[in-house]
């Protein structure tokens, strides 16, 4: 059975930080590229960041300089530190693994919410 599971979530004062992981269970970790996904209330899930079985990263605009994807293999784990955050950083924060296109899973989501 797949399982990736997120935790870190939270809130947060604008300005501030914080630090997703994503564990995962059932896949060859090592083969699947992985990523953050968001979703707002009343909006579509969009990509954050995502980072290839190779160590390869990409970022949206909106986090370029703020957020940085990094993976540990030998753990099974995704993690994304997110600074600077402001309130439109506010969402549910998913992860993904991905197989080639042809497999994809996703976690259950956490709770980010940026406010003072």
């Amino acid at each position: 059975q797949v399982q990736l599971v997120e935790s870190g979530g939270g809130l947060v004062q604008p300005g501030g930080s914080l630090r997703l992981s994503c564990a995962a269970s059932g896949i060859t970790f090592s083969m699947y590229d992985m990523g953050w996904y968001r979703q707002a209330p009343g909006k579509q899930r969009e990509l954050v960041a995502t980072i290839t079985r190779g160590g390869t990263s990409n970022y949206a605009d909106f986090v370029k300089g703020r957020f940085t994807i990094s993976r540990d293999n030998p753990k099974n784990t995704v993690s994304l530190q997110m600074n600077s955050l402001n309130p439109e950083d506010t969402a549910v924060y998913y992860c993904n693994a991905d197989l080639l296109n042809v497999r994809k899973y996703w976690g259950q989501g956490t709770q980010v919410t940026v406010s003072s």
